[in-house]
């Protein structure tokens, strides 16, 4: 049997990512913000990166023709919003970004553009991507919140905003649209695409922060 034979698209992301989720959570940025110490101008930088991507990302997919990607993406996966209200919050508190990773975000956001012509499949690997992160912000929800004195979802709403039943049936979706491997294996290329970028921006939000002892 091939490595991709009987297995399903996520099941194959999930075996092929492993690798880049250990190493995102060893940058400063990552190791700051679980022990609590992560600057709060670091944390709305973080946001406003998030943003540029995701502007990119959603307007891209809520206009896209694609069969598969238009059965595979959905209203309710929109998270502007969220990211809008927290940087409204922090903004009305007077704190705002000092775009430590604005460079890195845009690269970012010009590959997804550049995807919406060359191959729109990918932009359902850089969806898994981000989608799959708001799964771990639920948990490190709590440790931003007690941080920064934080209540409720203010300035946490992103953070918030992820949804186990939603990922389950947005995962659902894509091993339907995707059962061939041609079709996987573009998808795959884009969630590593997608790594390499979220890694530059985290690497970019650790800019100047203590390395790891």
């Amino acid at each position: 049997m091939s490595p991709t034979e009987g297995h399903t698209v996520v099941e194959r992301i999930r075996a092929s990512t492993r690798g880049w989720h250990e190493d995102l959570e060893g940058t400063p940025f990552s190791r700051a913000m679980l022990a609590g110490t992560l600057p709060l101008d670091r944390y709305v930088d973080q946001l406003a990166a998030y943003r540029t991507v995701l502007e990119a990302l959603e307007g891209a997919l809520s206009r896209a023709t694609d069969p598969c990607v238009a059965s595979v993406w959905s209203a309710d996966l929109v998270k502007l919003p969220c990211i809008d209200r927290d940087l409204m919050y922090f903004a009305e508190d007077g704190v705002f970004p000092a775009s430590t990773a604005a460079a890195a975000a845009e690269a970012f956001a010009r590959e997804i553009r550049g995807a919406v012509a060359s191959d729109p499949l990918a932009l359902l690997g850089f969806l898994y991507v981000l989608e799959g992160s708001t799964l771990g912000g639920m948990i490190l929800r709590r440790y931003v919140a007690e941080a920064y004195g934080l209540r409720d979802t203010d300035g946490v709403a992103y953070y918030a905003s992820g949804d186990r039943e939603r990922w389950a049936g947005f995962t659902a979706r894509l091993n339907g649209a995707l059962a061939g491997p041609g079709e996987q294996d573009r998808v795959l290329t884009a969630t590593a695409r997608a790594y390499h970028h979220v890694a530059a921006i985290s690497v970019a939000l650790s800019t100047g922060l203590p390395a790891a002892p």
